[in-house]
C-alpha cells in the first residue's frame, strides 16, 4: 500500500540543518536534472517568495514533475542548487515544513477520516490541532466516516487535510480539484486564498487552466526542461500578441473571413465564428465595411489557455 506523502518515514527524522529565515519558499539556481542521456531540467532558475500562490504549468514531458520532485526532496539535482524554505529540500520536509497533496499514493482503508488525519498529524513536530485540520478541509462532519466510503471530491479534501496536518509553511497541490464539481472547486479555492493569506506558500499544478488564471499570483511555465514564461497571469497573456473576435454569422464564408486583414485563424461552429487577429480594430472595420450581417460581436484578449498554447507552440517551432 502506498502511504500519503506526509507519512513517509523520513518525516520524523532529526532536523539536520537549522531552519532558515530566507524570504524564498523555493529557489532554483541553475538546476539541471538528467536521467542518463535525457535532460529533464536544463539550467532552470526561478524563485518563489513566501506567501505567494504559484501555478506550475507545462505540457507532458516539459520537466514539471521532475521540478516538483526536486523541490520536494524526492530527487536530487544533477547540477545547480535547489532550496526549499532556505534548506536542502529533504531537510525542509524532515522539519515538517512542507506538505504535499499528491495523486500517486493510495489511501488506507478500514479507518475513519478523523483517525487518518490524526495519525498523520502525529508524525510532525508541531502539527495543526485535529479540529483545525478537519475544519480547514471541510471534513468536520465526515470525521467519523470510513475512508472507503468517501466520494471523489471528499477524497480530494481528505488528501488536502493530510497535506496540511503538519501545519506546513509550503504546500504543494497536484491536481487538487480533480473529481470536484464546479461549486466545490470554487469553495476549495476560496479556502486556499484564506489559507495563503495567513502567510503560507501554495504551489499547485492543474489541468484546469481557468483555475490558474483566476487563483494564481504567478505562473511559471516549463517546456523542454526550461522556464519559457514566468510572471503574473495578466503579464503572460499580455505577452501573447493577438485578439479573439467572436460573432454570430449565418452561412459564413470561411475563405472570405480568413482573408480579412489581420486574421491569422478562423474557426466556424454552426453560426458561431471565432477569428484570431493581430489587429482586431482593422479586422472589425473590414467586417463592417463588407456589410456582413453579423451580430453578438465580442473582442477579447488572450486567455491563459491560448497564451500557454502559443508559448508552448513557439518553443516547438
Amino acid at each position: 500500500m502506498t502511504q500519503p506523502f506526509a507519512s513517509q518515514p523520513y518525516a520524523t527524522s532529526p532536523i539536520p540543518f537549522p531552519i532558515s529565515t530566507s524570504p524564498s519558499a523555493v529557489a532554483f539556481d541553475g538546476v539541471t536534472r538528467r536521467f542518463g542521456a535525457t535532460t529533464a531540467l536544463d539550467d532552470v532558475t526561478f524563485e518563489i517568495p513566501i506567501g505567494a500562490t504559484v501555478a506550475l504549468l507545462g505540457p507532458n514531458g516539459a520537466g514539471k514533475s521532475t521540478a516538483i520532485n526536486v523541490m520536494l526532496g524526492m530527487l536530487r539535482a544533477s547540477g545547480g542548487q535547489a532550496r526549499t524554505l532556505g534548506l536542502e529540500p529533504r531537510a525542509a520536509v524532515q522539519a515538517g515544513r512542507v506538505g504535499a497533496m499528491l495523486q500517486g499514493g493510495g489511501l488506507p482503508i478500514g479507518c475513519t477520516v478523523g483517525e487518518l488525519v490524526d495519525f498523520t498529524r502525529n508524525l510532525y513536530p508541531q502539527p495543526l490541532p485535529l479540529e483545525a485540520a478537519l475544519r480547514a478541509s471541510r471534513l468536520t462532519e465526515l470525521a467519523g466516516r470510513r475512508v472507503e466510503g468517501l466520494s471523489g471530491g471528499e477524497t480530494q479534501r481528505l488528501r488536502f487535510a493530510l497535506a496540511i496536518a503538519g501545519d506546513p509553511d509550503l504546500v504543494f497541490l497536484d491536481e487538487p480539484t480533480v473529481a470536484m464539481d464546479v461549486e466545490t472547486r470554487h469553495v476549495f479555492w476560496a479556502d486556499m486564498r484564506r489559507y495563503a493569506a495567513e502567510g503560507r506558500t501554495i504551489l499547485f499544478a492543474t489541468h484546469y487552466l481557468e483555475e490558474e488564471d483566476r487563483v494564481a499570483d504567478r505562473v511559471v511555465v516549463l517546456d523542454h526542461g526550461r522556464v519559457v514564461a514566468d510572471g503574473t497571469p495578466g503579464s503572460i497573456k499580455a505577452a501573447v500578441s493577438g485578439r479573439t473576435v467572436r460573432f454570430t454569422l449565418p452561412d459564413a464564408d470561411r475563405s472570405a473571413l480568413a482573408g480579412l486583414p489581420g486574421v491569422s485563424g478562423c474557426e466556424l461552429r454552426g453560426d458561431s465564428v471565432t477569428l484570431t487577429s493581430s489587429d482586431a480594430d482593422t479586422t472589425v472595420a473590414a467586417l463592417y465595411a463588407a456589410r456582413m450581417p453579423l451580430r453578438d460581436l465580442e473582442v477579447t484578449g488572450a486567455n491563459l489557455e491560448s497564451a500557454f498554447l502559443a508559448i508552448a507552440g513557439s518553443e516547438r517551432d
